[in-house]
């Protein structure tokens, strides 16, 4: 794991959390999208180095929904970038680690992607990304 890719906020509505977090970092969003796999709408902003991405669910069973309606709006996972996420996902293995999805998914913002469970990890929900060559 290289860096810290950004972290996730899941939130209730993207369009009045925009405006918020707009006014918090004076910067809008420099992307939004809808990962329908995943049953969000996503929306990423720039803190200096740092990416914040924001998540409302797109339905009821969305992974997001489930975690508002269990912890409410919040912080929902940290995402580490990785040069090989095959790899990594064969190393945390080996290290104890519960995979979420053996292999990597498409997700937003042009990354490969796969959690961690958080039963495993203190608690904390993690993202491994893999940027995807173009």
């Amino acid at each position: 794991m290289r860096k810290i890719e950004h972290i996730g906020i899941a939130v209730k509505n993207l369009e009045e959390s925009n405006k918020l977090f707009e006014l918090l970092f004076g910067v809008p969003p420099y992307k939004e999208e809808e990962v329908a796999s995943e049953g969000v709408k996503t929306s990423f902003f720039m803190n200096g180095p740092n990416k914040i991405e924001l998540l409302e669910a797109t339905n009821p069973e969305s992974p997001i929904a489930k975690f508002i309606e269990k912890k409410g709006e919040g912080i929902h996972h940290i995402a580490f970038d990785v040069e090989n996420i095959v790899e990594e996902i064969e190393r945390l293995k080996k290290n104890g680690f519960v995979v979420l999805n053996e292999m990597p998914k498409k997700g937003a913002d042009n990354k490969l992607v796969a959690f961690l469970h958080p039963k495993g990890t203190n608690g904390v929900l993690v993202e491994l990304c893999q940027e995807i060559a173009e």
